[in-house]
């Protein structure tokens, strides 16, 4: 009866597993998917997928919906179609803090929520422009003291140099450049690794 037991439960725990592993590799798709969405209802559709996931690590589906809104935020931006922007921008930032608790040490987050800080600025969407742009030096700092090579680390000072210092345009130029060779070199063996921001580059 004992051994019956176990290897019910050996069974059991297998079934789990596999049921936990399936979920992960939908959302390994959906994270490729950042890639090659195009349009303001391909980023929707993608934040609705991520908020739906049941991953083994919830906070990964946090951090990609809120990749996906910032993305399309910047879209829109870029279009100059900014009439549901601000709301946006929230909600983005809204899910990127969701993942500070479990990933106080994720380079990856410190990055996202400084370019988010950027985008509320950029819009004028931000109850206090000096606040914003203190909390988005401590999120630089923070990035590189864990993170080097980082082509997204690389696209947020680029950013910060645009936005900061418009006047100087060679100096975000440069880490423009720099940031899409980085693009080009940067490799992860983590398969949940972020590989967005390339999109980025185009039209800044």
């Amino acid at each position: 009866m004992k051994k019956t037991l176990f290897f019910f439960c050996l069974l059991m725990a297998g079934f789990w597993a596999n049921a936990q592993a399936i979920p992960d590799k939908n959302l390994q798709q959906f994270v490729l998917q950042l890639n090659t969405a195009k349009t303001e209802n391909d980023y929707n559709n993608l934040f609705k997928k991520f908020t739906q996931s049941h991953t083994s690590e919830p906070w990964q589906a946090y951090y990609y919906a809120a990749v996906a809104l910032y993305l399309k935020n910047d879209l829109l931006i870029k279009k100059n179609s900014i009439q549901s922007v601000k709301e946006s921008i929230a909600i983005a930032e809204k899910y990127a803090y969701g993942t500070i608790n479990s990933q106080p040490n994720n380079s990856e987050i410190q990055i996202l929520l400084g370019l988010i800080a950027l985008q509320k600025i950029s819009l004028d969407s931000s109850s206090g422009v000096q606040k914003d742009l203190s909390a988005v030096s401590e999120y630089l700092s923070k990035a590189e003291a864990l993170s080097t090579n980082n082509p997204r680390l690389t696209l947020l000072k680029a950013k910060i140099a645009q936005q900061t210092n418009p006047a100087d345009k060679e100096d975000s130029e440069s880490l423009y450049q720099k940031a899409s060779k980085d693009f080009e070199t940067y490799k992860s063996s983590d398969s949940f690794a972020p590989n967005w921001g390339k999109q980025l580059l185009k039209n800044n």
